[in-house]
């Protein structure tokens, strides 16, 4: 089984999951995965929308299974098989915002405990770290800015919705205004604000 990531959004497909995708037989993904590569995918291969994620580990050896964005962020890489990795909303992220990658922690709190995710996210803030967390649609970003409100330096909150998309949009705020998203695809940016 190979796990191939796909991007983040259209056109962040790397060259090589679409070779992977374009021989595939047997296809699994989730609508939004299938609809990103539609293009690539051979007319006579077996797709197949994932309905459940845990039949996932008992695929034949020869399908191609779909994971956004890139399978090590947030995504499938937790399969067994090959991980062709794929453009991740990490790194769109980054480079819309100009933020060198070595400088960043990740947070995740897509499908995961979000209370944990926001004791992370301070953590890594009071080290100085400007944070990156993977959110889900149920994320909380009102109350998670209310949770950072009593960090002692100030903290800058960039929402970044639907990365790679012709309605992608970079919106800032702060604690106490934080931005609010229109969608349910997005990732913020927590920078904690230098000192004099």
């Amino acid at each position: 089984m190979k796990i191939v990531g796909v991007g983040c959004g259209p056109g962040m497909l790397t060259e090589r999951a679409a070779r992977e995708i374009e021989s595939a037989r047997l296809v699994y993904g989730s609508r939004r995965a299938i609809d990103l590569v539609r293009g690539h995918i051979r007319p006579d291969a077996e797709v197949h929308e994932i309905e459940d994620y845990r039949a996932l580990q008992n695929l034949p050896a020869g399908a191609v299974v779909l994971s956004t964005g890139d399978p090590m962020l947030a995504g499938l890489g937790y399969l067994p098989g090959e991980v062709v990795p794929g453009i991740s909303s990490l790194q769109c992220a980054l480079a819309r915002l100009r933020i060198p990658m070595q400088d960043v922690a990740v947070v995740v709190a897509h499908g995961r405990d979000h209370q944990r995710a926001i004791r992370d996210l301070r953590s890594e803030l009071a080290r100085g770290k400007t944070v990156f967390l993977v959110a889900d649609p149920g994320f909380e970003i009102e109350a998670c800015a209310k949770a950072l409100r009593d960090i002692p330096c100030g903290v800058s909150i960039t929402l970044c919705e639907n990365l790679g998309y012709p309605g992608e949009r970079l919106v800032s705020g702060t604690r106490e205004s934080p931005p609010v998203p229109e969608s349910d695809l997005f990732s913020l940016v927590f920078r904690p604000e230098k000192g004099e």
